[in-house]
């Protein structure tokens, strides 16, 4: 299906599924609605991502407008098979899926990669009345319900995890399977947080942007680096990973989210029904991969697949592993599903 090829990515020991020229190769031009800071960012696999990027229209009760909301669009909508629908983690884009959205696609899957309300690139010019949990749920649905509109196969990773679990929960009937990476559900919401006067919360998004604290969080995050390879690497980063907060209301939605108390999903992860694959880094140290015993556990129908030599974020460090993962988990269940017909 795929050949093996080794990637420009900023580790050289990273190796990928083959990404066709057309995939990786920049086209016509970024949409003018993104950051003008885009044109800098140098990695081909993010260029040619953000070129993809569309906003599409999807009406919320909480807007008076609809939301001109951000995603990344299949190139070909399929009938007979599901979709993958990619989710981020905290306060990032779809970008953060450049290096494995192009191997889903070149492996069939119809792919999605979704901007969690708040974070991302939709157009929040119209201050919202709350990027909250509800919101975020709320404004996800009325997306798939208005784009997607088939049970999916919903992606996430690290709090996208939490965000995918509380949807599922919610509106079963959109979730087919799940696929939960490095899964951030064990911590109850944004804790103190949550407290803060909004005027400490905003200095608290001020640094949250910063180039020296998204340092230490790549140091965190990838396995088996050095300090100078992580400054290297947040140069990279902090131009794809920052692009979002570039918008002038970018902070007003981080601090709505961090006062409203964000996410807790813990009395939510016994209730998921949906058939689970969960994948792990081995060597994650911002997320313990002893939580993703803890998490097969409590899901009913769940399988674990780990990564050796592998940090918090496997779909940007290992993302060859991690779509090997998903074509095995869909295809496992295709082959019972057949199973079954032919013993009718």
């Amino acid at each position: 299906m795929m050949g093996a090829l080794s990637l420009a990515y900023p580790f050289s020991r990273v190796t990928a599924t083959k990404v066709s020229e057309a995939q990786a190769k920049p086209n016509n031009g970024f949409p003018s609605f993104l950051p003008k800071q885009v044109h800098t960012i140098k990695d081909p696999f993010a260029r040619n991502l953000a070129m993809r990027i569309h906003r599409l229209p999807v009406s919320v009760k909480f807007s008076e407008n609809p939301i001109m909301s951000s995603c990344v669009k299949p190139l070909m909508i399929q009938n007979k098979a599901n979709p993958v629908v990619l989710l981020h983690g905290f306060d990032s884009s779809c970008l953060e899926w450049r290096y494995t959205f192009p191997l889903l696609e070149e492996a069939g899957f119809e792919t999605w990669a979704f901007d969690i309300l708040g974070w991302g690139f939709s157009d929040l010019a119209e201050k919202l009345t709350s990027c909250d949990v509800v919101s975020k749920r709320e404004h996800f649905y009325e997306f798939w319900k208005s784009y997607i509109k088939r049970p999916m196969i919903l992606v996430g990773p690290s709090l996208g995890s939490a965000v995918a679990i509380d949807f599922a929960v919610n509106y079963p009937e959109a979730v087919e399977k799940l696929v939960l990476i490095d899964a951030s559900v064990y911590t109850e919401g944004t804790g103190n947080l949550a407290t803060l006067p909004r005027l400490i919360a905003y200095a608290g998004a001020y640094v949250l942007k910063s180039v020296p604290l998204r340092l230490y969080a790549n140091y965190l995050t990838f396995n088996d680096i050095s300090f100078s390879t992580s400054l290297d690497w947040t140069n990279v980063s902090s131009q794809i990973g920052r692009l979002h907060c570039l918008f002038p209301w970018w902070e007003d939605a981080t601090v709505d989210f961090m006062i409203s108390g964000g996410y807790n999903v813990v009395s939510q992860i016994r209730k998921v029904k949906q058939k689970t694959l969960i994948i792990w880094g081995e060597n994650d140290r911002i997320i313990s991969n002893k939580l993703a015993v803890q998490l097969h556990c409590e899901l009913s129908d769940a399988i674990i697949r780990q990564i050796p030599d592998c940090g918090h974020l496997p779909h940007v460090e290992r993302p060859a592993s991690v779509v090997k993962f998903i074509i095995e988990f869909v295809q496992r269940e295709t082959k019972l599903v057949n199973q079954c017909v032919s013993a009718e």
